[in-house]
């Protein structure tokens, strides 16, 4: 069985959550599946490898789930791009727009040197405005932005569309 048609088996809709009219792509049972689990991070850390990254960066939260064991899986560090107040002490912000109301990501400022190669990872590709969030933040930090990673694209939402010229890896595809 293919990786993508692995992660399809392993996902669960939930609609109307966070709001009526979304319907949100759960991810629990993948994790929740060791052998499902392990392979899916073996892709995404061979991605991390192929182009090259020196760090890897996950957004708040369920990046974190995936990128923490993927950078281990490339031998790489991590770095947690936060909500807001989450962190302590001195951070750059990014502010976005979501699909349902308004949001903002953290990091130390001296979390990345200059020059670093990253791939900031997610679990989900919807409307493309967290991800675009992030890589501006990282690139006024100074880092390199050398690919996104996502595991479940949202292809009806055209996130793709605010990450132009951007280096991009979904695992899995939906309409």
């Amino acid at each position: 069985m293919s990786i993508a048609k692995l992660v399809a088996a392993h996902l669960r809709d939930i609609p109307d959550f966070p709001q009526p009219g979304v319907v949100f792509k759960d991810i629990t049972p993948l994790l929740a599946d060791g052998e499902a689990f392990g392979q899916t991070i073996e892709y995404l850390g061979d991605f991390v490898e192929r182009v090259g990254a020196e760090l890897v960066v996950g957004i708040e939260a369920r990046g974190f789930i995936l990128a923490a064991p993927a950078a281990l899986q490339a031998g790489l560090g991590f770095i947690p791009l936060r909500k807001p107040g989450k962190l302590p002490g001195v951070t750059l912000r990014e502010s976005y727009a979501l699909e349902y109301g308004e949001a903002a990501l953290e990091m130390h400022e001296d979390a990345i040197r200059s020059g670093t190669r990253v791939v900031v990872m997610d679990d989900v590709l919807a409307t493309g405005g967290t991800a675009a969030a992030a890589a501006d933040l990282l690139e006024r930090a100074g880092a390199e932005v050398v690919g996104l990673s996502f595991l479940i694209e949202l292809a009806s939402l055209r996130g793709r569309v605010k990450l132009p010229g951007r280096s991009l890896d979904c695992l899995l595809t939906v309409p």
